[in-house]
Protein backbone atom coordinates (compact mmCIF):
# COMPACT_ATOMS: atom_id res chain seq x y z
CA UNK A 1 0.00 0.00 0.00
CA UNK A 2 1.26 3.24 -1.14
CA UNK A 3 2.62 5.42 2.10
CA UNK A 4 0.21 8.15 2.93
CA UNK A 5 -0.40 11.19 4.83
CA UNK A 6 -1.00 10.26 8.74
CA UNK A 7 -4.63 11.90 9.30
CA UNK A 8 -4.63 13.12 12.96
CA UNK A 9 -7.49 13.08 15.77
CA UNK A 10 -6.94 16.94 16.30
CA UNK A 11 -4.30 19.54 14.78
CA UNK A 12 -3.95 22.35 16.56
CA UNK A 13 -1.44 23.98 14.07
CA UNK A 14 -3.88 24.58 11.39
CA UNK A 15 -6.56 26.32 13.66
CA UNK A 16 -3.81 28.10 14.73
CA UNK A 17 -2.95 29.41 11.62
CA UNK A 18 -6.77 30.97 11.07
CA UNK A 19 -6.39 33.36 14.47
CA UNK A 20 -1.89 33.72 14.02
CA UNK A 21 -1.73 37.66 13.80
CA UNK A 22 -5.07 38.32 16.25
CA UNK A 23 -3.65 36.48 18.81
CA UNK A 24 0.01 38.03 18.74
CA UNK A 25 -1.70 41.18 19.08
CA UNK A 26 -3.25 39.95 22.12
CA UNK A 27 -0.32 38.77 23.69
CA UNK A 28 1.60 41.75 22.78
CA UNK A 29 -1.16 43.45 24.33
CA UNK A 30 -0.52 41.81 27.62
CA UNK A 31 3.47 41.75 27.21
CA UNK A 32 3.14 45.79 27.54
CA UNK A 33 1.21 45.70 30.29
CA UNK A 34 3.47 43.42 32.40
CA UNK A 35 0.55 42.00 34.13
CA UNK A 36 0.20 37.76 34.27
CA UNK A 37 -1.41 37.16 36.80
CA UNK A 38 -5.50 37.39 37.04
CA UNK A 39 -5.95 41.31 36.32
CA UNK A 40 -8.13 42.98 33.82
CA UNK A 41 -7.32 40.89 31.20
CA UNK A 42 -8.81 37.96 33.15
CA UNK A 43 -11.45 39.96 34.21
CA UNK A 44 -12.55 40.85 30.90
CA UNK A 45 -12.64 37.38 29.80
CA UNK A 46 -14.64 36.40 33.16
CA UNK A 47 -17.40 39.12 31.75
CA UNK A 48 -17.49 37.86 27.97
CA UNK A 49 -17.87 34.17 28.85
CA UNK A 50 -20.26 34.83 31.48
CA UNK A 51 -22.35 37.18 28.99
CA UNK A 52 -21.88 34.50 26.62
CA UNK A 53 -23.17 32.03 28.79
CA UNK A 54 -26.27 34.28 30.12
CA UNK A 55 -24.82 33.67 33.70
CA UNK A 56 -23.99 36.67 36.57
CA UNK A 57 -20.78 35.42 36.87
CA UNK A 58 -18.01 33.69 35.73
CA UNK A 59 -14.77 32.70 37.67
CA UNK A 60 -11.20 32.16 36.12
CA UNK A 61 -9.07 29.61 37.67
CA UNK A 62 -5.45 27.62 36.10
CA UNK A 63 -7.44 24.05 34.76
CA UNK A 64 -10.63 22.52 34.41
CA UNK A 65 -10.17 20.26 37.07
CA UNK A 66 -9.33 23.18 39.70
CA UNK A 67 -12.68 24.23 38.48
CA UNK A 68 -14.51 21.43 39.50
CA UNK A 69 -12.29 21.13 42.92
CA UNK A 70 -13.45 24.59 43.19
CA UNK A 71 -16.93 24.39 42.56
CA UNK A 72 -16.94 21.51 45.05
CA UNK A 73 -15.38 23.00 47.50
CA UNK A 74 -17.52 25.85 47.44
CA UNK A 75 -20.28 23.19 49.44
CA UNK A 76 -18.25 22.41 52.43
CA UNK A 77 -18.11 18.71 51.78
CA UNK A 78 -17.35 16.54 54.63
CA UNK A 79 -16.61 12.58 55.50
CA UNK A 80 -19.38 10.84 54.92
CA UNK A 81 -21.53 13.40 52.36
CA UNK A 82 -21.86 11.90 48.56
CA UNK A 83 -21.50 13.13 45.48
CA UNK A 84 -23.47 11.43 42.38
CA UNK A 85 -21.44 11.33 38.81
CA UNK A 86 -21.17 8.88 36.23
CA UNK A 87 -18.72 6.59 35.90
CA UNK A 88 -17.44 7.13 32.22
CA UNK A 89 -15.69 10.02 31.99
CA UNK A 90 -12.44 11.14 32.97
CA UNK A 91 -10.90 10.70 36.09
CA UNK A 92 -10.84 14.45 37.27
CA UNK A 93 -14.79 14.62 37.39
CA UNK A 94 -14.31 11.86 40.37
CA UNK A 95 -11.16 12.43 42.05
CA UNK A 96 -12.38 16.27 42.58
CA UNK A 97 -14.89 14.77 44.58
CA UNK A 98 -12.23 12.23 46.93
CA UNK A 99 -9.92 15.42 47.14
CA UNK A 100 -12.59 17.52 48.80
CA UNK A 101 -13.33 14.27 51.64
CA UNK A 102 -16.88 13.37 49.72
CA UNK A 103 -17.87 9.92 48.40
CA UNK A 104 -18.40 9.54 44.50
CA UNK A 105 -21.56 7.67 44.04
CA UNK A 106 -21.62 6.48 40.54
CA UNK A 107 -25.30 6.19 38.61
CA UNK A 108 -24.97 4.45 34.31
CA UNK A 109 -25.55 6.32 31.14
CA UNK A 110 -27.96 6.58 28.81
CA UNK A 111 -26.21 3.81 25.99
CA UNK A 112 -27.05 6.33 23.19
CA UNK A 113 -25.70 10.03 24.28
CA UNK A 114 -23.46 8.51 26.79
CA UNK A 115 -24.50 10.51 29.24
CA UNK A 116 -26.26 10.49 33.36
CA UNK A 117 -29.51 8.10 32.99
CA UNK A 118 -31.20 10.86 35.14
CA UNK A 119 -33.89 8.14 36.28
CA UNK A 120 -30.66 5.85 37.61
CA UNK A 121 -29.46 9.43 39.18
CA UNK A 122 -32.52 9.43 41.58
CA UNK A 123 -32.59 6.10 42.06
CA UNK A 124 -29.10 6.64 44.19
CA UNK A 125 -29.82 9.91 46.14
CA UNK A 126 -29.78 9.51 49.83
CA UNK A 127 -29.57 11.59 52.73
CA UNK A 128 -26.14 11.91 52.99
CA UNK A 129 -26.47 12.97 49.33
CA UNK A 130 -24.86 16.48 48.92
CA UNK A 131 -24.90 17.62 45.66
CA UNK A 132 -25.35 15.95 41.89
CA UNK A 133 -22.40 15.99 39.40
CA UNK A 134 -23.31 15.28 35.59
CA UNK A 135 -21.10 15.23 32.58
CA UNK A 136 -22.37 17.11 29.51
CA UNK A 137 -19.71 14.27 27.47
CA UNK A 138 -18.34 14.63 24.11
CA UNK A 139 -19.83 17.82 23.55
CA UNK A 140 -23.65 17.51 24.88
CA UNK A 141 -25.77 18.16 27.43
CA UNK A 142 -27.83 16.04 29.79
CA UNK A 143 -31.38 16.46 30.28
CA UNK A 144 -30.60 18.03 33.97
CA UNK A 145 -34.72 19.51 33.48
CA UNK A 146 -35.74 16.15 34.83
CA UNK A 147 -34.12 16.28 38.06
CA UNK A 148 -33.38 19.95 38.29
CA UNK A 149 -36.68 21.06 40.21
CA UNK A 150 -36.31 17.92 42.60
CA UNK A 151 -32.95 18.56 43.49
CA UNK A 152 -33.33 22.02 44.37
CA UNK A 153 -36.82 20.87 46.52
CA UNK A 154 -34.30 18.28 48.53
CA UNK A 155 -31.34 20.68 49.19
CA UNK A 156 -29.19 18.91 46.43
CA UNK A 157 -26.76 20.91 44.71
CA UNK A 158 -26.43 20.54 40.75
CA UNK A 159 -22.82 20.95 39.58
CA UNK A 160 -22.69 20.54 35.84
CA UNK A 161 -18.97 19.21 34.19
CA UNK A 162 -18.91 21.51 30.78
CA UNK A 163 -15.74 20.69 30.38
CA UNK A 164 -16.33 19.08 26.92
CA UNK A 165 -19.02 20.96 26.30
CA UNK A 166 -18.71 25.01 25.68
CA UNK A 167 -21.30 26.14 23.45
CA UNK A 168 -23.34 23.03 23.46
CA UNK A 169 -27.50 24.42 24.46
CA UNK A 170 -30.57 22.42 24.84
CA UNK A 171 -34.14 23.63 25.08
CA UNK A 172 -35.68 23.66 28.26
CA UNK A 173 -39.61 25.15 28.49
CA UNK A 174 -38.91 26.34 25.25
CA UNK A 175 -35.94 28.54 26.52
CA UNK A 176 -32.22 27.88 24.89
CA UNK A 177 -30.12 27.13 28.14
CA UNK A 178 -26.13 26.53 27.32
CA UNK A 179 -23.94 24.04 29.05
CA UNK A 180 -23.17 25.78 32.65
CA UNK A 181 -25.95 27.91 32.92
CA UNK A 182 -28.76 25.44 34.09
CA UNK A 183 -27.65 24.31 37.12
CA UNK A 184 -25.70 25.77 40.28
CA UNK A 185 -22.12 25.90 39.19
CA UNK A 186 -21.05 25.36 35.97
CA UNK A 187 -17.28 23.82 35.48
CA UNK A 188 -15.04 24.15 32.12
CA UNK A 189 -11.83 23.50 31.14
CA UNK A 190 -9.43 25.31 28.58
CA UNK A 191 -7.19 22.59 27.92
CA UNK A 192 -5.28 23.26 24.51
CA UNK A 193 -7.57 20.17 22.32
CA UNK A 194 -11.07 21.73 23.93
CA UNK A 195 -13.14 23.41 21.40
CA UNK A 196 -12.22 26.71 23.20
CA UNK A 197 -8.85 26.05 24.19
CA UNK A 198 -5.92 28.25 25.45
CA UNK A 199 -2.37 27.30 24.63
CA UNK A 200 -1.49 25.97 28.37
CA UNK A 201 -4.02 25.21 30.90
CA UNK A 202 -6.90 27.03 31.94
CA UNK A 203 -10.48 26.40 33.74
CA UNK A 204 -13.21 28.59 35.12
CA UNK A 205 -16.32 28.32 36.89
CA UNK A 206 -19.89 29.90 35.96
CA UNK A 207 -22.25 30.64 38.80
CA UNK A 208 -25.66 31.60 37.28
CA UNK A 209 -27.34 32.91 40.36
CA UNK A 210 -25.46 33.42 43.36
CA UNK A 211 -22.76 36.38 44.32
CA UNK A 212 -22.20 35.19 48.12
CA UNK A 213 -20.65 31.79 46.11
CA UNK A 214 -18.79 33.70 43.12
CA UNK A 215 -17.20 36.07 45.71
CA UNK A 216 -16.52 32.28 47.91
CA UNK A 217 -14.82 31.16 44.91
CA UNK A 218 -12.53 33.89 44.02
CA UNK A 219 -11.02 34.21 47.42
CA UNK A 220 -10.85 30.05 47.38
CA UNK A 221 -8.56 30.32 44.15
CA UNK A 222 -6.23 32.54 46.07
CA UNK A 223 -5.86 30.95 49.24
CA UNK A 224 -8.53 31.99 50.80
CA UNK A 225 -7.80 35.71 50.72
CA UNK A 226 -9.66 38.47 50.64
CA UNK A 227 -7.35 41.16 51.56
CA UNK A 228 -4.01 40.29 50.39
CA UNK A 229 -1.69 38.07 53.37
CA UNK A 230 -5.17 38.04 55.08
CA UNK A 231 -6.98 35.00 55.00
CA UNK A 232 -10.45 34.08 55.62
CA UNK A 233 -10.17 29.91 55.36
CA UNK A 234 -7.60 27.69 53.63
CA UNK A 235 -7.84 27.80 49.64
CA UNK A 236 -5.94 26.89 47.07
CA UNK A 237 -3.23 28.20 44.46
CA UNK A 238 -5.62 28.19 41.28
CA UNK A 239 -5.12 31.56 39.32
CA UNK A 240 -5.81 31.83 35.72
CA UNK A 241 -3.27 33.67 33.81
CA UNK A 242 -3.28 36.78 31.76
CA UNK A 243 -1.94 35.46 28.62
CA UNK A 244 -4.54 32.86 28.29
CA UNK A 245 -7.08 34.98 28.85
CA UNK A 246 -5.73 37.02 26.11
CA UNK A 247 -5.84 34.23 23.98
CA UNK A 248 -9.36 33.12 25.06
CA UNK A 249 -10.66 36.41 24.26
CA UNK A 250 -9.47 36.05 21.13
CA UNK A 251 -10.38 32.10 20.42
CA UNK A 252 -14.00 33.40 22.11
CA UNK A 253 -15.43 35.22 19.34
CA UNK A 254 -14.28 32.12 16.90
CA UNK A 255 -16.32 29.40 18.98
CA UNK A 256 -19.89 29.51 17.16
CA UNK A 257 -18.28 29.17 14.01
CA UNK A 258 -15.79 26.55 14.97
CA UNK A 259 -18.34 24.38 16.58
CA UNK A 260 -21.13 24.75 13.33
CA UNK A 261 -17.83 23.13 11.66
CA UNK A 262 -17.46 20.55 13.70
CA UNK A 263 -21.09 19.84 13.51
CA UNK A 264 -20.66 20.13 9.63
CA UNK A 265 -18.13 17.52 10.62
CA UNK A 266 -20.26 14.98 12.16
CA UNK A 267 -22.98 15.42 9.13
CA UNK A 268 -20.42 14.61 6.55
CA UNK A 269 -19.76 11.56 8.91
CA UNK A 270 -23.09 10.28 9.07
CA UNK A 271 -23.18 10.61 5.13
CA UNK A 272 -20.24 8.79 4.36
CA UNK A 273 -21.34 5.60 6.89
CA UNK A 274 -24.22 5.76 5.08
CA UNK A 275 -22.93 5.98 1.23
CA UNK A 276 -20.48 2.97 2.19
CA UNK A 277 -23.70 0.85 4.54
CA UNK A 278 -21.56 0.69 7.26
CA UNK A 279 -24.62 1.56 9.80
CA UNK A 280 -24.71 -2.46 10.70
CA UNK A 281 -21.00 -2.77 11.78
CA UNK A 282 -20.66 1.04 13.78
CA UNK A 283 -23.46 3.15 15.67
CA UNK A 284 -22.59 6.86 15.01
CA UNK A 285 -23.59 9.16 18.21
CA UNK A 286 -26.99 10.34 18.84
CA UNK A 287 -27.56 13.63 19.13
CA UNK A 288 -30.64 13.87 21.80
CA UNK A 289 -33.51 15.96 20.78
CA UNK A 290 -33.47 19.52 22.37
CA UNK A 291 -29.86 19.68 22.00
CA UNK A 292 -27.21 21.14 19.98
CA UNK A 293 -24.33 18.88 19.91
CA UNK A 294 -20.97 20.81 19.45
CA UNK A 295 -18.81 17.43 18.93
CA UNK A 296 -16.12 18.11 21.23
CA UNK A 297 -15.67 14.27 20.06
CA UNK A 298 -17.14 12.21 17.83
CA UNK A 299 -17.16 8.87 19.30
CA UNK A 300 -19.10 6.06 17.68
CA UNK A 301 -19.77 2.24 18.70
CA UNK A 302 -17.55 0.07 16.73
CA UNK A 303 -17.97 -3.82 15.98
CA UNK A 304 -14.43 -5.43 17.30
CA UNK A 305 -13.35 -1.96 18.51
CA UNK A 306 -10.15 -3.04 19.11
CA UNK A 307 -9.06 -4.56 15.75
CA UNK A 308 -10.66 -1.44 13.77
CA UNK A 309 -9.01 0.78 16.08
CA UNK A 310 -5.45 -0.97 14.97
CA UNK A 311 -6.25 -1.68 11.49
CA UNK A 312 -7.14 2.07 11.14
CA UNK A 313 -3.56 2.42 13.23
CA UNK A 314 -1.80 0.89 10.74
CA UNK A 315 -3.40 2.95 7.84
CA UNK A 316 -2.57 6.07 9.04
CA UNK A 317 -5.78 7.21 10.86
CA UNK A 318 -5.87 8.10 14.55
CA UNK A 319 -8.66 7.35 16.65
CA UNK A 320 -8.46 7.46 20.46
CA UNK A 321 -10.68 5.43 22.94
CA UNK A 322 -12.71 7.82 25.60
CA UNK A 323 -12.77 5.80 27.98
CA UNK A 324 -11.26 2.08 28.07
CA UNK A 325 -12.23 1.39 32.07
CA UNK A 326 -14.80 2.83 33.71
CA UNK A 327 -14.02 4.69 36.80
CA UNK A 328 -16.11 2.37 39.12
CA UNK A 329 -12.97 -0.34 38.22
CA UNK A 330 -10.47 2.33 38.25
CA UNK A 331 -7.83 0.55 41.23
CA UNK A 332 -7.78 3.75 43.18
CA UNK A 333 -11.27 3.56 43.27
CA UNK A 334 -11.18 -0.11 44.96
CA UNK A 335 -12.21 1.03 48.29
CA UNK A 336 -15.38 2.48 47.28
CA UNK A 337 -16.64 -1.35 46.89
CA UNK A 338 -17.58 -1.50 43.77
CA UNK A 339 -17.79 -4.45 41.13
CA UNK A 340 -17.60 -5.45 37.11
CA UNK A 341 -20.89 -5.63 36.32
CA UNK A 342 -22.19 -2.86 38.46
CA UNK A 343 -22.49 -0.50 36.14
CA UNK A 344 -23.54 -2.36 32.60
CA UNK A 345 -24.00 0.32 30.24
CA UNK A 346 -20.72 1.92 31.17
CA UNK A 347 -18.62 -1.37 30.72
CA UNK A 348 -20.22 -2.20 27.45
CA UNK A 349 -19.49 1.24 25.83
CA UNK A 350 -15.78 1.25 27.30
CA UNK A 351 -15.37 -1.89 25.13
CA UNK A 352 -16.86 -0.53 21.98
CA UNK A 353 -16.30 3.20 21.91
CA UNK A 354 -13.99 4.42 19.20
CA UNK A 355 -13.28 8.77 18.54
CA UNK A 356 -12.84 9.31 14.87
CA UNK A 357 -10.94 12.30 13.89
CA UNK A 358 -12.67 15.37 14.46
CA UNK A 359 -11.65 18.98 14.28
CA UNK A 360 -13.01 22.38 12.54
CA UNK A 361 -10.19 22.03 9.91
CA UNK A 362 -10.92 18.30 8.96
CA UNK A 363 -10.98 18.07 5.17
CA UNK A 364 -13.78 16.57 3.41
CA UNK A 365 -11.31 14.04 1.67
CA UNK A 366 -9.66 12.93 4.84
CA UNK A 367 -13.19 11.74 6.19
CA UNK A 368 -13.91 10.25 3.03
CA UNK A 369 -9.97 8.33 3.47
CA UNK A 370 -11.27 7.65 7.05
CA UNK A 371 -14.90 6.40 6.10
CA UNK A 372 -12.86 4.35 3.47
CA UNK A 373 -10.78 2.37 6.19
CA UNK A 374 -13.28 1.83 8.23
CA UNK A 375 -15.19 0.19 5.25
CA UNK A 376 -12.51 -1.61 4.20
CA UNK A 377 -12.09 -3.00 7.81
CA UNK A 378 -15.35 -4.22 7.36
CA UNK A 379 -15.12 -5.64 4.01
CA UNK A 380 -17.10 -2.91 2.48
CA UNK A 381 -15.06 -1.85 -0.31
CA UNK A 382 -17.12 0.22 -2.97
Amino acid sequence: MAAQNKIPSFDLTRNYDRVREEVRVALDRVLETQHFILGPEVECLEKEIAAYLEVESAVGCASGTDALVLALMSLDLKEGDEVITTPFTFFATASCITRNGARPVFADVDPDTYNLDMGSVMDKVTPRTKAVLPVHLFGQMCRLELIRDELKERGIVLVEDCAQAIGAHRMIEKKVCRAGSVGDLGCFSFFPTKNLGCYGDGGMVSIPGSKVISDRIRSLRVHGSGKTYFHDEVGINSRLDALQAAILRVRLRHLEEWNEERRIVAERYMLLFREKGLLGNITPPAEDDGNRHVYHQYVIKAERRDELQAYLEERGVVTRVYYPLPLHLQHCFSDLGYKEGDFPVSEKLAGSVLALPIFPELLPEEQERTVEEIAGFYGRHS
